[in-house]
């Protein structure tokens, strides 16, 4: 069977969108949540401008604050399991240190 030999043109060739999420992961949570928040009143204003009604504009400003609680809710999250990875780690038990350091104290120690 013929091998199949990528031209440069393939193997230069990245996903585009790549980028984007990775710089949209980046973001602080604070921009996120405005964003969230303006992106959210926009659908509202839309809406009201489509229906005609002014409350509508509050559905998407409700919209957009539970966007913002998400974003805050997620970038939690993905922290809280890092701790836990962390945490994980022989180093960083507390009671490990915790024991070792009892030792070193006995053996140390001077008797006035």
């Amino acid at each position: 069977m013929a091998e199949m030999q990528k031209t440069p043109n393939e193997e230069n060739e990245k996903p585009r969108l790549k980028p984007i999420i990775e710089g949209a992961e980046t973001l602080s949570l604070g921009i996120s949540m405005v964003v969230a928040v303006l992106i959210g009143v926009g659908l509202g204003l839309g809406l009201k401008h489509l229906t005609g009604l002014t409350w509508t504009l509050w559905i998407g400003v409700a919209i957009g604050i539970a966007a913002a609680f998400l974003n805050v809710y997620k970038a939690y999250s993905k922290q809280y399991k890092a701790f836990e990875e962390l945490a994980k780690e022989r180093r960083y038990r507390v009671k490990d240190h915790l024991e070792d350091d009892d030792d070193d104290e006995d053996e140390s120690a001077k008797n006035y």
